[in-house]
């Protein structure tokens, strides 16, 4: 399970405009959150949010990727739809999800079942995981997030 001090795994995601890794954002900040289903009520908010700060996330030189096991096709629809200003990835095999730890058993209802962890990590410039939340709640995460963005070197 990744945690702060680690170096960041590796990983590769599909976006709209093609596959992006790890080594992509090199020298710049990266805000990677996992979160469990496009358009959804929680999932929504917490795009909108980060879409709401993302003027003031690339002023502080970091990029915001939201990734899922949702398609490409799912992400572009999702994006449109409520004008995201924010990259969205798609990891319909898990691997970006297991390396990062977020992909965890989940139970609802008295049954099991293996899910996504709405979970983000700050990786720093040198690809060092900075500052990690898991469990995430949404209301005020994002900014909580740019907070430590901007105080990151």
């Amino acid at each position: 399970m990744a945690d702060v001090g680690d170096k960041a795994p590796p990983f590769t995601v599909e976006t709209a405009d093609g596959p992006v890794s790890l080594g992509d954002f090199a020298g710049r900040k990266l805000v990677l959150y996992f979160y469990p289903k496009d358009d959804t009520p929680g999932c929504t908010t917490e795009a909108l949010d980060f879409t709401a700060l993302a003027d003031r996330f690339a002023a502080a030189d970091t990029v915001v990727l939201g990734v899922s096991k949702d398609s490409v096709k799912s992400h572009e629809r999702f994006a449109a739809k409520h004008n995201l200003a924010i990259r969205l990835g798609s990891d319909p095999d898990g691997a970006a999800l297991e390396a990062y730890g977020a992909w965890v058993e989940k139970s609802m209802y008295g049954k099991t079942y293996m899910g996504i962890d709405r979970s983000t990590f700050l990786i720093d410039r040198n690809g060092t995981i900075a500052a990690v939340w898991r469990k995430v709640k949404v209301k005020g995460h994002a900014q909580e997030v740019l907070a430590r963005a901007e105080a990151l070197a």
